[in-house]
């Protein structure tokens, strides 16, 4: 009894029967009895419940596969220009990488292994990548991208532009090649260039700041002619802004705003077309003056806000002496307009005084003497 050996398998395990260090069999679930009396059997239980084998020996099963370990084993060898899918019992859970080899048990769990050639295409199946996002394996093995509305995406393998993308949501293998996805904004965009110290033809410094309005129209010209459009298009803003601004005087720009953004708008729209760039609309937002110039300024105002009101103050008296002549011509030929004056008149004084002492009547206060007393 002590010579016979007693094996117990499991229903979710299987051993490998050794004899003197040779594989000779699969175990199934059960007990077995061996005659060893010289201890050359040796049996290793596997748990395969997880299929993928544990072993430190799966390069020499692999290389010993015939029809009987066929029956407990499922090689999973991947090209190295594939990308294998591990399916258990019909559900992706693994990938495996291009040349990798593996051993997978498929006794208990059903294993199936699919083969993605990388040479056809680089995007994963929407399936695909919706599960291995699900197992939380996506980033490991896929470059991802997702392209917002009024937006394209560009991808780049190995520094070459393929393809670009509608808005949508794509995954692309990561394996053996460089991969790159980025993502242009088509809106509209704002770029503003502030406090640019600028002189005008006459030789005054000022500072100006600018607006401008863009949109992408060509994405693919936007990122490949141009290392980054916005810091293209600000430079050009500065030299049309310079430009315009050197070829007036001061009193031109203040003047007359809307032809400055004309000339810079001019100026920038011809530079940047060809790189897929559509400047929608230039602005000028403040024209900022040194102080010394402003206190000059503001004099120069005063004056002409001075002399306009005393042009206006000099028509008003010359009107105010017209009508009294037109009046005093009017009295003159009517006696009775004259009395209506007079009367007008006293009655302006008397509104003024409380007590009023009449002699000699109404004569007496128009012809005569009146006395006042308060």
């Amino acid at each position: 009894m002590f010579w016979i050996k007693q094996i117990v398998i499991g229903d979710g395990e299987r051993g490998l029967l050794y004899r003197n260090r040779q594989l000779q069999g699969v175990l199934s679930a059960g007990v077995y009895r061996y005659f060893d009396p010289l201890g050359r059997i040796a049996v290793v239980v596997h748990n395969v419940s997880r299929a993928e084998y544990a072993g430190a020996d799966a390069e020499v099963l692999m290389a010993q596969m015939g029809a009987w370990l066929a029956m407990h084993f499922l090689v999973a060898d991947v090209g190295t220009g594939q990308v294998g899918l591990v399916l258990k019992n019909g559900k992706l859970e693994d990938v495996l990488a291009p040349g990798t080899r593996k051993l997978y048990w498929k006794d208990l769990v059903q294993v199936e292994l699919r083969l993605v050639s990388l040479a056809d295409t680089l995007e994963l199946e929407a399936d695909v990548a919706s599960r291995l996002r699900q197992l939380c394996a996506l980033g490991k093995v896929a470059v991802t991208v997702e392209v917002p509305v009024e937006s394209a995406g560009l991808l780049f393998v190995d520094g070459k532009l393929v393809r670009t993308l509608a808005p949508g949501a794509y995954a692309f293998w990561n394996f053996q090649r460089n991969v790159v996805a980025e993502v242009i904004d088509q809106r509209v965009q704002s770029l503003e260039v502030s406090g640019q110290e600028l002189l005008t033809r006459d030789k005054v410094s000022l500072r100006v700041n600018l607006a401008a309005s863009l949109r992408v129209t060509d994405p693919v010209a936007a990122r490949t002619k141009v290392t980054k459009y916005s810091d293209y298009l600000y430079r050009e803003l500065q030299y049309g802004l310079r430009k315009a601004v050197s070829a007036k005087t001061l009193d031109e720009l203040l003047g007359d705003k809307a032809s400055l953004d004309a000339d810079i708008f001019a100026y920038v729209y011809g530079r940047v077309g060809e790189l897929g760039l559509e400047v929608l609309g230039v602005g000028v937002k403040d024209v900022i003056l040194p102080g010394e110039m402003k206190d000059i300024l503001n004099s120069v105002v005063q004056a002409e806000k001075a002399a306009q009101a005393n042009v206006i103050r000099r028509r008003e008296e010359a009107n105010a002496t017209r009508s009294l002549l037109n009046t005093a011509r009017l009295i003159e030929e009517s006696p009775v307009l004259m009395r209506l004056k007079e009367l007008e008149a006293l009655e302006k004084v008397t509104e003024k005084i409380d007590k009023l002492t009449v002699f000699g009547g109404l004569d007496g206060v128009l012809k005569q003497l009146v006395t006042l007393k308060e």
